[in-house]
């Protein structure tokens, strides 16, 4: 099967691509095409699908054409083949940063019809200048507090020399044998079975209608010459990376007198060292120690606006977030209302200890009744013998344990006794010891 009929047999019929029945009239087919356009045109985030967006201007380009149309009810895609642009080649990129209007008007011009390029419908005629996209990178706090910045970038302009016309002094413009100066050709397609007409640019005066004599020197008969123009650019507070400003009038100079294009300015923001960005919330890791956890504090804690103190209650556990209103991103035309800072707590594990700290840990691991050793639980795990079973036994019968004098042994004594003892105000801890004292001589 040759290759050409292989592609024709796979493509979709255009009527489902457009959404619409064949019955459908020439104001339904492009009220349908807009609407899906504007969903899957490039420069949509988030449902914009090229591959999708070339099929379906394809099929547009078809069915918006009676004579193109008429051949595809008749004969389906080979009654099309070669009378339509080939989109699978045309570079989309070169769109980012432009709105949908801006392509659908590239594309297909503002009378609904395709043609081949530009943004005007007349060849011959003023032409609207092309648009220019520039890269900003800026730092994550000019981001939140907005910037002023400068961009230079190269444009073009009518040339100084022969202000735009492209003839050198004395030159004549003579008109174009090819075109007439009409500045268009009607070239001949050939469909399945039939023949078809579409209108170009003429090949020998670019579209322009008359041919230059002498072209000048410095723009070798272009009429333009590219010169580098700075520009100033107010980033807002607020802004984020894929933000697009625009300035009116800073692009490409249009031919033949035609208005200037605009600048997009594409923004994108660095990753700071500390903080993290979400939508106008901003997150920072703070690290704490076991005792600042346990005890609580007062810490001074960075923010965009420089160090604010923040209070840590006692006993927080890692993992806890804490709240700092208003020190948040702005929101974008509204400065004065402004997100929070969230700060995420971490309590780190100290991985050196001096003898005093180890002995510290230890003393507070022996208060708290915690075991740092498996060899402690030996002796619990070895199997009674008879007769202390038996003992135990009588020892439970009696309700209570006890050692050969009748008191409870020192081991067993109530761990919260112990907490309780070292953490008693001292005056209470003398007179707890004078009393024990007292007790132990009257017995």
């Amino acid at each position: 099967m040759e290759q050409g009929l292989l592609d024709t047999m796979t493509k979709r019929d255009y009527y489902e691509v457009l959404g619409v029945s064949r019955s459908a009239s020439g104001d339904e087919i492009k009220k349908s095409f807009r609407n899906r356009a504007r969903q899957l045109h490039p420069d949509n985030k988030e449902s914009g699908d090229e591959a999708a967006f070339k099929e379906l201007a394809e099929a547009y380009e078809v069915l918006s054409d009676e004579q193109k149309k008429a051949a595809y009810d008749r004969y389906g895609h080979e009654g099309v083949k070669g009378s339509t642009r080939d989109f699978d080649n045309v570079d989309f990129s070169s769109f980012q940063g432009f709105g949908f209007e801006d392509i659908i008007d590239a594309l297909f011009g503002g009378g609904g019809g395709f043609r081949s390029g530009g943004f005007s419908s007349s060849r011959t005629g003023p032409r609207q200048g092309a648009h220019l996209k520039y890269d900003l990178e800026i730092e994550f706090l000019d981001a939140v507090f907005g910037v002023d910045k400068k961009v230079s970038v190269k444009r073009l302009e009518d040339c100084a020399s022969c202000e735009g016309s492209g003839a050198a002094p004395g030159s004549q413009l003579n008109t174009c044998a090819t075109c007439n100066g009409q500045g268009q050709v009607r070239q001949m397609v050939n469909m399945l079975f039939m023949q078809s007409y579409q209108v170009i640019s003429c090949p020998d005066c670019s579209g322009i209608g008359k041919k230059i004599d002498k072209p000048c020197k410095d723009c070798k008969g272009a009429g333009q010459t590219r010169k580098t123009r700075e520009f100033d650019v107010k980033v807002p507070a607020g802004i984020d990376s894929g933000t697009r400003l625009r300035l009116s009038q800073a692009g490409d100079k249009g031919a033949r007198g035609g208005p200037y294009g605009d600048l997009f300015v594409i923004i994108s923001v660095r990753e700071h060292k500390q903080f993290i960005r979400d939508g106008q919330t901003i997150h920072l890791r703070q690290n704490l120690s076991f005792s600042q956890a346990a005890l609580g504090c007062e810490l001074k804690v960075p923010t965009v606006e420089g160090t604010k103190p923040l209070k840590i209650p006692s006993g927080i556990q890692s993992g806890s977030q804490l709240a700092m209103p208003g020190l948040g991103v702005p929101q974008i035309g509204n400065p004065n209302r402004r997100g929070e800072q969230i700060v995420h707590i971490f309590v780190e594990t100290p991985t050196k200890l001096s003898s005093e700290e180890k002995k510290l840990f230890e003393r507070l691991a022996q208060l708290r009744g915690e075991k740092l050793s498996a060899e402690a639980d030996k002796e619990a795990d070895k199997p009674e013998s008879k007769t202390e079973e038996n003992g135990r036994k009588d020892k439970k019968k009696n309700g209570r344990k006890e050692d050969g004098h009748g008191h409870k042994p020192k081991e067993e004594e109530n761990i919260f006794e112990k907490i309780v003892d070292v953490f008693r105000p001292k005056g209470d801890h003398d007179h707890h010891h004078d009393q024990e004292n007292h007790d132990q001589e009257k017995k």
